[in-house]
């Protein structure tokens, strides 16, 4: 029988290794439950200019002393906040790439940045794209 530490396993986001693990079914679930989302750097100089100046415009703005963007929304109450949080939160869980949030009444707080590569990155723009048009949407209803 093999210890714990002889079958740890690390899924990275770009590959799934394997060290001595017994079972070909462990093998098989851990490959095909694993998110793997592709590496994506640092924004560039300039992606920044180019990908942050729309996002800037719709209200979000840089984060002092930290690389990560940040927007206020105010909904009409808290069934409108909610649906638009699960809104984002089921693509947010299907890009393996969450946001940092905080919820009060009708409001939302969202802080984007990518922490494998402590910045923004493209995860972050494609989020907050999303998020403006999740609340836009909600926010029409």
């Amino acid at each position: 029988m093999t210890s714990i530490s002889e079958r740890m396993i690390l899924c990275s986001r770009t590959a799934t290794y394997i060290s001595s693990v017994g079972t070909g079914n462990f093998i098989r679930l851990c490959s095909a439950k694993t998110p793997l989302k592709r590496m994506s750097g640092k924004l560039t100089a300039e992606e920044r200019q180019s990908v942050l100046t729309p996002l800037t415009s719709a209200g979000w703005t840089m984060v002092e002393n930290r690389d990560a963007i940040y927007k206020e929304y105010l909904f009409k109450d808290f069934n409108q906040a909610f649906g638009f949080m699960t809104r984002v939160a089921l693509l947010a869980d299907k890009m393996d790439h969450h946001p940092e949030w905080f919820n009060v009444y009708n409001k939302v707080q969202i802080t984007l940045s990518s922490h494998d590569v402590n910045g923004l990155s493209k995860r972050d723009i494609k989020l907050a794209n999303f998020i403006e048009k999740a609340a836009k949407s909600s926010m029409d209803q």
